[in-house]
């Protein structure tokens, strides 16, 4: 199954009855819900039932981690991710994922959601609708109520049985090497019953042994509960035991870890030491002591390990959330300011570093920081708009290369609606929104952005804008089949602001168009003199995006000329290229130009494996590329693809929504 599961702490112990029940539900229902409180187990026994199940499902299983979403569109981009979904074409994404979808026999895990849970109703009952082979299973806290839902209700591990008593046992293990004493498995026992057999209070008990003898940890939680009995609130309430847990071990924390634990949540997702020094730091909290505190909320599982970095189970960023909020609003904002900041900087540095050899380190690391980059640039719209502009104008080939062309279209447009911006900011935003609007198909609207962007960079004498400019618009002519207008744009620009070659991006890649343009227009020697050149360029910078448009460009200028074992080589270069930078839209690309090479060659039989070999990051599928593909045989598959794909909406799966 795709994907690091962050939350495997330890080893899986029972839920033998649970976990056959999923299973035979999944062989017969198209829905199945595993619905329970925090802190029971959910998110585990879901990821172990899709892992024994996969081999029953022809495309395997996908698993889309919702805990950190807070919009419709953060939820269909998580899903396209999870599935291999990268769609280019301006229809809706919903629409998009149920036409990748239903020819598909594959298992969609859904983990949590709740806070966008009728977005998630809704996709869902879309995707069944119009997918028979798929099947859904949803780890949350509730069901969907919908039609023919299965719904299996979790609770805790049998409180006086050997479940409850081997994780507690392993979780004193970790954190002793003696492990339980002989004499400490009867206090042991009482623990368990006490917690009520709660996984996760049990993980967090379990984790205080390293420092408090297991009679006084029992004595401490003992008076914790009857405390909690005396109040009133006594019962088989599992959600106020596991709350008086979590704040029992909160308490135990040193002050400085709890404020820690604190401002750690306003992360989405996991986060690595030069981040939580950056944000977190501050006050009482002191930047040399972070390290130290991650570590003790390690060894009290307050985190887990998540590559390289930490992650926090969503319960107890629940629990930190709301001590964040007594510190009050200003403490908060001052929080997401630094948060946005950061990531801020480090998509500056991204974008400044493109023309090098970490092109591919920045291309995986906005993959993976997503979700913070999204919160950083909600958070500028809102209260710094002519950073959000610059931010959003940086983020174009990244976006576009990851499969987010709609996040950047939504994003830029709502940058630029702030008027009193001027400057190389709006420029590059204008032209930025032209290159979506372009890829899109909105073809009207993206000349005039592009010519916009053009005009406001000559008033400013902006002359990387005035590149930027002419790159969309030159994109924008290829696509519609006029290589004279992306000859005529990119060359003046070029005239316009001269310097080296690989002096800047944009010079770049309006000598990438200007290839392009050669090409197109039957100039195979100019096409191949400059592309040699210009590859020659990009291999010596250690570039690798427009190094493999280049490669591209050779391998059909060779192709167009008769010779298959040199376009042969060419096009494998640029699929290795787009392979490393998970540029899922040129892969599409260059296994095209790949198959038409080996067939060239006579390799009919090669032809159909190139074809049939897995697309990067989880079988991709690309649907329009980043950059136009000139050939006529590409040009025409790109306008068919342009068409709308409806499928059939509501129907079965939204009629049994409950209230």
């Amino acid at each position: 199954m795709p994907g690091e599961n962050p939350y495997v702490q330890s080893t899986f112990v029972g839920r033998e009855r649970e976990r056959s029940a999923l299973l035979d539900a999944l062989r017969v229902r198209h829905l199945v819900s595993l619905t329970g409180p925090g802190g029971i187990g959910k998110t585990r026994l879901a990821r172990e039932v899709a892992a024994e199940a996969e081999g029953t499902f022809p495309q395997g299983v996908r698993l889309a981690d919702l805990g950190r979403v807070r919009d419709t569109g953060q939820l269909l981009t998580e899903v396209a991710r999870a599935v291999g979904l990268a769609d280019q074409s301006a229809r809706p994404r919903a629409e998009a994922l149920c036409a990748y979808l239903a020819p598909q026999r594959c298992l969609l895990v859904l983990d949590s959601g709740e806070q966008v849970w009728d977005a998630v109703r809704d996709l869902v009952g879309d995707l069944l609708t119009t997918c028979p082979g798929l099947t859904v299973l949803l780890s949350a806290r509730r069901p969907l109520a919908l039609a023919e839902e299965y719904v299996s209700t979790l609770g805790p591990l049998p409180q006086d049985g050997p479940e409850a008593f081997a994780l507690f046992a392993e979780g004193v293990a970790a954190v002793r090497p003696a492990g339980l004493a002989p004499g400490e498995r009867a206090v042991a026992a009482r623990i368990c019953a006490r917690l009520e057999g709660i996984p996760l209070a049990l993980e967090l008990a379990a984790a205080r042994a390293a420092r408090l003898p297991l009679d006084e940890l029992a004595r401490r939680l003992d008076s914790r509960l009857d405390t909690l009995v005396a109040e009133g609130h006594g019962g088989p309430d599992r959600h106020r035991t596991l709350r008086t847990t979590i704040g029992w071990s909160h308490e135990l924390c040193l002050p400085e870890d709890r404020l820690l634990w604190a401002r750690l949540t306003v992360f989405r997702g996991p986060f690595d030491l030069q981040a939580v020094r950056e944000v977190c730091a501050g006050g009482p909290l002191a930047r040399a002591d972070i390290a130290a505190g991650l570590d003790r909320l390690l060894a009290c599982s307050v985190l887990r390990r998540h590559g390289r970095g930490w992650s926090m189970l969503g319960t107890l960023a629940e629990y930190g959330g709301q001590w964040l909020e007594r510190l009050g609003t200003d403490a908060y904002e001052a929080l997401a300011a630094r948060h946005a900041a950061y990531f801020a900087r480090l998509v500056r540095r991204a974008d400044e570093e493109w023309l090098g050899p970490r092109q591919i380190t920045w291309f995986r690391w906005a993959r993976e920081a997503y979700g913070e980059v999204s919160a950083a640039l909600t958070y500028l719209t809102e209260h710094r708009p002519d950073d959000a502009l610059d931010m959003a104008g940086r983020l174009v080939f990244f976006w576009a290369c990851c499969g987010r062309l709609h996040e950047m279209r939504a994003r830029l447009e709502a940058a630029l609606k702030n008027p009193s911006a001027t400057g190389p900011h709006r420029t590059r935003a204008l032209w930025a929104l032209g290159v979506a609007y372009a890829l899109h198909g909105e073809y009207g609207a993206a000349a005039e952005l592009s010519a916009r962007g053009a005009g406001t960079a000559e008033r400013e004498r902006d002359r990387e804008g005035m590149l930027g400019a002419a790159y969309a618009g030159g994109l924008t002519a290829l696509l519609t089949g006029d290589p004279l207008r992306a000859l005529a744009l990119a060359q003046a620009a070029l005239d316009a602001a001269p310097g080296p070659d690989t002096g800047s991006p944009g010079r770049l890649r309006c000598l990438l168009v200007r290839v392009f343009a050669y090409t197109a227009l039957g100039e195979r020697g100019r096409a191949r003199s400059e592309a040699e050149r210009l590859r020659a360029r990009c291999l010596a910078l250690g570039e690798r995006w427009t190094l493999s448009y280049f490669d591209y460009q050779l391998a059909l200028v060779h192709l167009g000329e008769g010779r298959a074992r040199p376009a042969l080589r060419y096009a494998r270069a640029a699929l290795e290229s787009k392979r490393a930078i998970e540029d899922s839209f040129g892969t599409a690309l260059c296994l095209d130009v790949l198959a038409a090479t080996l067939s060239a060659a006579g390799q009919a039989e090669r032809r159909r494996g190139w074809r049939g070999s897995p697309r990067p990051s989880g079988r991709r599928q690309a649907t329009r590329s980043a950059v136009p593909p000139n050939w006529p045989r590409y040009a025409r598959a790109t306008r068919r693809s342009r068409g709308s794909r409806s499928g059939t909406r509501a129907g079965s799966w939204r009629a049994g929504r409950g209230g």
